[in-house]
């Protein structure tokens, strides 16, 4: 009891000091104004290198002036002279500022600059006695006040929810925050460019549907006032992509946003990333070399390897990545065999193993969930698992050895859910009759269950070739790739819901 006090009374205190940091931070404000130096009047200030630039060649600066502009990070005032880090876009480098370089009344004002201004500063570049690299300044100019003090005079910031609602402030005081967002980039490019030299091209297609298809997933809606008409934020681009395959495209991806209004978990945010790409004249397996190929050309290109170490997981991307199908892997690893069992014995094993079954199970919903549930946490390597059942896989194309299953995969990594990949159906009759398998279970209450899509099955009555495609969670694999926790840390600005004031 006495400790809470004692933290309670901390608090206030914390809260008391950062009220007065602010208050003479905006009387700082206020005299700069009063002496016609308004900061927030400056337009442009000309930068002639970055601190990458200088630590990178220093042989090719040294001794010569530059132009920089940062954020001041550290201050260090020694009477006549002081030191300073200033931290811009590239890297932090320190400042030996003068006052016999600025003069008395500019050094007197520099004095007066606060940790987190932003300045411009003209100096020559240096190495000082203990080895640092330095810029030794003879002018500055305060670009930008800033009112708020940065969180690290207060122990950092650590709290996981102030630093994904402040991401601005949190690039600034964690620098390796900013490190996974410049990978995040270059994962990014790496994918379009493994997808460009394979003679793929990358399209756009609506964000906003009149019709939410593509996947099972519950949308948001919205409301076009022009055409007085709900429509909703896609869930997928697959049917639209299709129609691009139909009308002679035989290469396309698309990578951008989609919206699900599901739940948020580690994994899961109601707005995320992926890219889908579709090829005509290949299948499933084509997608399966794909895949692997490009997770492969990505590590290489921007870690340097083909070995990820996850959250203290080893995971190798290279060699060839294990295919198993569902069934084998089912039979394999909890001994339910459903091939030769009958659904009653298959039941009762499933129940056994503490799954809920529901009364109007089929062959193949059970399957899915049996694997869904038990088995999925388990493929920590990078594993295709093969051939799902039809009921649970309304757009792919049935396997022609046993008509229960789809040529469909998905593959999986650290128990994540990775990708998802189709033969695609192009048969127009067949998709119409499991939209509307699809229309009855919406009926039932499914509210993920995907409605009938007229024009899609019109597009396949005009002809699709046999296609592959597949769907890559981007965000996922970000994770993998930067060795982050959640999908929260390799969303900028993740969905989280608004402080009550």
């Amino acid at each position: 009891m006495e400790q809470q006090k004692n933290n309670n009374v901390q608090q206030v205190a914390e809260v008391q000091d950062i009220n007065e940091i602010i208050a003479v931070r905006h009387q700082k404000l206020e005299d700069l104004r009063a002496q016609g130096n308004d900061p927030y009047e400056q337009v442009k200030y000309e930068v002639s290198a970055t601190a990458k630039d200088i630590f990178g060649s220093y042989a090719d600066y040294e001794g010569k002036e530059v132009s920089l502009a940062g954020r001041i990070m550290s201050k260090r005032v020694m009477g006549k002279a002081s030191f300073i880090h200033i931290q811009d876009g590239t890297d932090r480098i320190q400042a030996y500022v003068r006052i016999d370089a600025l003069g008395e009344e500019a050094y007197a004002n520099f004095k007066k600059l606060d940790i987190g201004d932003i300045i411009g500063l003209v100096g020559e570049v240096f190495t000082t006695h203990k080895g640092e690299i330095s810029v030794k300044a003879t002018k500055y100019t305060l670009l930008s006040k800033s009112l708020l003090p940065l969180p690290e005079k207060y122990h950092g910031l650590k709290d996981q929810d102030t630093r994904y609602r402040q991401r601005y402030v949190d690039l600034i005081v964690n620098p390796e925050v900013k490190d996974t967002f410049i990978k995040r980039s270059q994962i990014i490019t790496a994918i379009r460019e493994y997808l460009n030299n394979r003679g793929y091209i990358e399209v756009d297609t609506p964000i906003l549907n009149t019709i939410p298809s593509g996947a099972n997933a519950r949308p948001f809606v919205t409301h076009h006032n022009t055409l007085d008409l709900d429509m909703y934020l896609r869930i997928a681009p697959e049917l639209y992509l299709k129609r691009l395959i139909v009308g002679g495209f035989d290469k396309v991806y698309e990578m951008g946003r989609l919206f699900r209004n599901e739940g948020m978990d580690t994994k899961h945010n109601p707005e995320f990333t992926t890219i889908e790409l579709y090829e005509a004249y290949t299948d499933y397996y084509g997608m399966m070399e794909i895949a692997e190929g490009l997770f492969k050309y990505v590590a290489e290109k921007v870690l340097g390897t083909t070995t990820l170490n996850y959250q203290g997981k080893v995971i190798e991307l290279g060699g060839s990545w294990r295919k198993v199908t569902m069934v084998d892997l089912v039979k394999e690893e909890l001994g339910l065999d459903f091939n030769t069992e009958d659904m009653p014995t298959l039941i009762e094993k499933a129940k056994a193993l503490g799954v809920e079954v529901e009364k109007d199970t089929t062959w193949g919903k059970l399957l899915y969930q049996v694997f869904d549930e038990l088995l999925e946490c388990k493929l920590v390597q990078p594993t295709f698992v093969l051939d799902y059942p039809v009921e649970v896989s309304p757009l792919a194309k049935r396997k022609a050895s046993d008509k229960r299953l789809t040529e469909r995969f998905e593959f999986f990594m650290n128990s994540f859910e990775m990708g998802n990949a189709f033969s695609e159906l192009n048969d127009p009759i067949d998709q119409r009759k499991r939209f509307e398998d699809q229309v009855k279970e919406r009926e039932k209450g499914d509210d993920e269950a995907q409605m009938m899509d007229d024009d899609f099955v019109t597009a396949l009555e005009y002809g699709l070739p046999p296609t592959g495609g597949m769907g890559i969670g981007i965000d996922r694999a970000i994770m993998l790739f930067t060795d982050s926790a959640s999908i929260r840390d390799v969303l900028l600005f993740p969905t989280m819901k608004p402080i009550k004031a």
